[in-house]
């Protein structure tokens, strides 16, 4: 059945709501759900419409190629070809001795009492996530669901590294809501503490009941396959994508707010003024003696 959505609708759209980001924040989903922001419905249906009038508007030039995340497909490595030029390399060589003559920092979280990791339950938001935590210092990890032992051990030896330097574990968690992704959070902790990081503590910051009520996200039907389901009384499932970027960052910005102490910060940045002149000293000392 023909409906108002069409191509050059959904084309119109995208473009306009890409505009509103740099290459790589959205992803293909999450731009179906700003569409259906806008009157589209909320099926699978539409949402391969969006898929394919994506993938033609991106072969037309209408859409740049890089404008979507898909970083579950990203290479894990690269293969460097390019010929080495001798006195490019000495530039090269000379601006990364400026640059660490006036790169000196103390660890933002050194002197603060917690020790924060954001999870993600999608690593296809990463995009998202990447720069946010990158500005704050904080490391974030992709759980793709219930992660991996794997996951959870190399995670409860970072955790547990924290508490013997007498600071408090905590894992920033954003996922979706349905009866998996409100689940995850409790088997994280569970499984770290049985790990040996008693402490740890996972807060849940989005996406949750009362958020898609208030921003009247759609939702549909848990799914079926999930064990979970039955025995959920949620209003239906909703995925992390549905919520704007700007928004998640919003909210990850105030629960980094929520634990960091910016009175620890200035005393550390006073120690970090008076030990820089002291450290570039000491490295043009040893750049002249070599």
């Amino acid at each position: 059945m023909k409906d108002q959505f069409t191509r050059q609708w959904i084309i119109e759209n995208s473009v306009d709501v890409l505009s509103h980001y740099e290459d790589g924040v959205l992803t293909i989903r999450g731009l179906h759900y700003q569409l259906v922001s806008r009157g589209m419905t909320n099926d699978m249906q539409h949402y391969k419409r969006v898929v394919a009038a994506t993938g033609q508007a991106r072969w037309d030039g209408i859409i740049s190629f890089n404008a979507f995340s898909d970083r579950d497909r990203a290479l894990a490595c690269f293969t460097n070809a390019s010929e080495v030029e001798l006195y490019d390399e000495i530039e090269i060589g000379k601006e990364q001795i400026r640059l660490w003559m006036d790169t000196y920092r103390r660890n933002k979280w050194e002197n603060q009492p917690y020790y924060p990791e954001v999870f993600i339950e999608k690593k296809a938001l990463e995009g998202v996530f990447f720069k946010p935590c990158q500005k704050h210092g904080v490391a974030l990890g992709a759980c793709k669901g219930y992660p991996s032992l794997t996951f959870l051990k190399d995670a409860a030896d970072r955790f547990m590294r924290a508490e013997r330097n007498g600071k408090y574990p905590v894992i920033i968690y954003f996922g979706d809501y349905d009866p998996s992704g409100e689940d995850i959070p409790r088997a994280l902790q569970e499984n770290i503490r049985q790990l040996g990081c008693d402490s740890i503590e996972v807060r849940r910051i989005c996406l949750n009941y009362q958020q898609v009520i208030d921003w009247k996200l759609p939702p549909a039907p848990a799914k079926i396959t999930d064990s979970r389901t039955k025995n959920w009384d949620g209003i239906g499932q909703v995925e992390l994508d549905a919520v704007k970027p700007e928004k998640l960052i919003s909210l990850l910005d105030d629960a980094i707010a929520d634990i960091f102490d910016t009175e620890l910060y200035e005393e550390l940045l006073n120690i970090e003024t008076d030990e820089r002149d002291i450290y570039r000293t000491s490295l043009k000392e040893y750049v002249k003696s070599l």
